[in-house]
């Protein structure tokens, strides 16, 4: 299956998207992934989102605790520190900027083609 979005777009913005899931509500990886499936992005693997949140962790943008579960091993929850809640500000208001910039070029409409060659 194709994937729906691109996946270096995608890519850009994990980290974003994973600070904001976070602090709306602390998260394990695979409740992460689900979240993000039922935003309606499909595509996004748990093979990018471990990474991702390991990465975070390592700047220390989020911490994790283990928690007991009932279900099998121990889950590792996650949620921001001060330095994500700042990075994701700062984010969100980078993405916000750039979309402003992007979005009204994208949505232009574009010139009609040339029907012939003597139109060009």
């Amino acid at each position: 299956m194709a994937p729906t979005h691109d996946p270096q777009l995608l890519k850009g913005v994990l980290s974003l998207l994973l600070l904001r899931l976070l602090a709306e509500r602390e998260s394990y990886g695979y409740e992460v992934v689900q979240r993000l499936h039922a935003l309606g992005l499909s595509d996004i693997s748990e093979g990018s989102v471990y990474p991702a949140l390991a990465r975070l962790e390592r700047e220390g943008r989020v911490e994790a605790r283990l928690v007991a579960s009932r279900s099998g091993p121990a889950r590792k929850y996650y949620r921001p520190t001060a330095a994500g809640v700042q990075a994701l500000a700062e984010g969100t208001a980078s993405w916000l900027s750039l979309a402003a910039v992007v979005h009204p070029v994208l949505v232009r409409r574009l010139p009609d083609p040339p029907t012939s060659p003597e139109d060009t």
